[in-house]
């Protein structure tokens, strides 16, 4: 199993986007890339820790490689606003990969790259690309949140979105009986 790590607007809607993906054995949202240990999801939202909401992903890459999990990622959110994921502002929403090898570094680089000289985007990409720092899962409040509270008005709006383009764009890569 190998891990990656994403931070692309409130964790809720990422966790989401991801968790349904044949080979994703595992996602957690946490924090990661701030000054304090063991932040809380008060002080994260302050946007004085300098943490990043993100998601941890465990993967097996026989069943869904590294580069699919960044496709899925650079696809599902904007990668071109620098601290914010929609009506979600501050430098806890900002686009970011935490890399975990040189070899995700080096995908992460040419996939940001690649779509930048492509134009893929009416703007650059601003996620930044730095190594994996400490991880601190958030909450258990803050866990598996779109599968259990689906119905409220922000994953309505917001999540439920991200989870149908997957469905739509990623389809045969879902796990069987997702619907």
């Amino acid at each position: 199993m190998e891990h990656a790590t994403f931070g692309a607007g409130c964790f809720w809607c990422v966790e989401a986007v991801f968790q349904n993906l044949k080979g994703v054995e595992k996602v957690v949202s946490g924090y990661a890339g701030g000054r304090i240990k063991n932040p809380t999801y008060r002080e994260v939202c302050s946007g004085m820790t300098g943490h990043a909401e993100v998601i941890d992903i465990t993967f097996d890459p026989a069943i869904i490689s590294y580069e699919e999990l960044l496709e899925i990622f650079f696809k599902t959110h904007d990668p071109t606003t620098l601290n914010r994921q929609g009506a979600d502002t501050g430098t806890q929403y900002r686009s970011v990969i935490y890399y975990h090898s040189d070899e995700q570094k080096q995908l992460a680089e040419q996939w940001k790259k690649k779509l930048n000289d492509n134009h893929a985007f009416p703007n650059p990409i601003v996620t930044e690309i730095t190594a994996a720092p400490e991880f601190y899962p958030a909450e258990d409040y803050h866990q598996n949140y779109f599968n259990l509270h689906g119905h409220e008005p922000y994953c309505q709006f917001v999540a439920r979105p991200k989870v149908e383009k997957v469905k739509q764009l990623f389809g045969e890569k879902l796990r069987a009986g997702v619907a």
